[in-house]
């Protein structure tokens, strides 16, 4: 057995600092968990559900673990995968595979959100390796078999006050209703409106899905204006039933045009034309780019209207294993950033929607040059944009850091969007989250240190980071 973790992890090493740090990290380290970008999905929630076992819960469904271990030659079939009939066995020998490969995740974010949950969730402090992965193994099933553990009171036991799934627009959104009824559900809970495949105008199955989506709008896609207004309308049903955001993240079909996040809008009569087009399946790659755009900057135009939050995150070229990607479906981690043209992509949004401080459009990035190069002066002058927080191979501890020195003196912290998880794995979200919180007191210390803020100034925007920011945002 060993000690529990450091309570002054991630924290600065200078003395003074870390004691400035400490007292902020206080302020805000109990405060609720506001959620609202992440992937995990709503019936975990309808139900007060036991996870099977923890191969279940921390392995198979986690991308970002998952990625590592292939990356030292282990098959995704082992690790639950694409499996249908995933047998206790095999779960328990997955587990037995992650203690043998634990060695891979040293300086990773992912060794430090399970350790974190290890500890402050399960109460485990022994290391993981090879030896004593089957004793863990045993000790996180016995727990998770408890009533201690089923989804609802994780949720509880997390001080989650607010969560975002992701959902298709053609959802019924029955589950999210059952739980929005549910006075014990301990969370505000809210779908979150994903259409990508409905933009990307490439797909072979394109027609097929417009026609999905026209009959549940009751509308008829074989226009173009039939689809705008089945938009229009699937986009107010999801916000009546409790949506706030809806997200895009330019993704490619599977036949791989990688979008970009232009947003250039053709004339009525391009637009009309492409679109026919498309129905028909005889676009070039060239005009289902700019079609792709124009749709995009159609859900900017819708958002006017509706007012749903805008979160935009494109550049990355995702599948890059094509063979992994018939075999074992999308989002398996084998997936490459790219670099970003935010000041080209963004401008004919911006220029059309960005002096309307009721539009919020919100950008992530995977391109850390674009940081202090592009988003941060962008946001310093249009009110409608936000920096979306670091995600998605940029949350670890030291782009995170990065990404406060980048943004925060071009844009200030008022510009910035607040947190977000960003994931699949229930039990990495308050590990997830306590991580930035800890980054935030250690780089809000630096600036009290310099004396560049008082210390009440400091706590205020700590807090504020937490709470209100994400809040104001997201227009909770």
């Amino acid at each position: 057995m060993v000690s529990a973790l450091n309570e002054d992890r991630l924290f600065p090493t200078d003395p003074e600092q870390r004691l400035i740090a400490r007292r902020l990290y206080e302020a805000i380290k109990d405060r609720p968990i506001i959620s609202p970008h992440g992937h995990v999905p709503i019936d975990w929630f309808a139900e007060d559900k036991h996870f099977k076992n923890p191969t279940d819960l921390f392995i198979t469904p986690d991308h970002y673990v998952t990625r590592i271990m292939h990356g030292h030659s282990v098959p995704f079939s082992e690790l639950g995968v694409g499996q249908k009939n995933f047998t206790e066995e095999q779960s328990r020998n997955a587990f037995r595979l992650l203690g043998k490969y634990w060695y891979a995740y040293a300086g990773t974010p992912m060794r430090y959100w399970m350790e974190d949950s290890l500890s402050n969730v399960f109460g485990i402090n022994k290391p993981l390796n090879e030896d004593t992965a089957d004793s863990i193994y045993d000790e996180l099933n016995e727990l998770l078999a408890s009533d201690d553990f089923t989804t609802r009171k994780l949720v509880k036991r997390f001080n989650i006050g607010f969560i975002s799934t992701t959902d298709d627009p053609t959802d019924d959104l029955v589950l999210h209703d059952k739980v929005r009824a549910d006075a014990n559900f301990p969370a505000r809970l809210a779908p979150c409106f994903r259409p990508d495949r409905y933009l990307a105008v490439d797909r072979v199955d394109w027609a097929q899905l417009c026609d999905q989506l026209g009959e549940s709008a009751g509308v008829n896609t074989a226009t173009y204006e039939g689809f705008v207004e089945a938009m229009r309308r699937r986009r107010l049903f999801f916000k009546q039933h409790g949506a706030v955001a809806a997200d895009y993240g330019v993704d490619p079909s599977l036949d791989e045009v990688n979008w970009s996040g232009d947003t250039t809008r053709l004339s009525d009569d391009v637009a009309i034309r492409l679109y026919t087009k498309a129905r028909s399946g005889s676009l070039t790659s060239d005009e289902a780019r700019k079609l792709h755009a124009h749709l995009l900057n159609d859900q900017a135009k819708l958002a006017q209207d509706d007012g749903l939050v805008m979160t935009l995150h494109p550049g990355v070229m995702r599948n890059h294993y094509r063979k992994q990607l018939v075999n074992y479906g999308p989002d398996c981690g084998a997936d490459c950033p790219m670099p970003a043209d935010w000041a080209h992509w963004l401008r004919p949004m911006l220029n059309e929607y960005g002096e309307n401080p009721d539009f919020h459009l919100v950008a992530f990035t995977m391109d850390e040059t674009a940081y202090s190069r592009e988003l941060a002066p962008m946001a310093a002058y249009y009110p409608a944009l936000y920096i979306g927080a670091p995600w998605w191979f940029l949350d670890a501890p030291e782009p995170i850091l990065r990404y406060y020195e980048d943004v925060v003196p071009y844009a200030g912290f008022a510009k910035l969007s607040g947190f977000i998880d960003d994931t699949r794995a229930l039990c990495s979200i308050p590990a997830r989250h306590d991580m930035n919180r800890r980054l935030t007191a250690r780089y809000i210390s630096g600036l009290v240190a310099d004396h560049r803020l008082s210390y009440e100034e400091g706590e205020q925007i700590a807090i504020r980071s937490v709470d209100g920011q994400p809040s104001d945002v997201f227009k909770l």
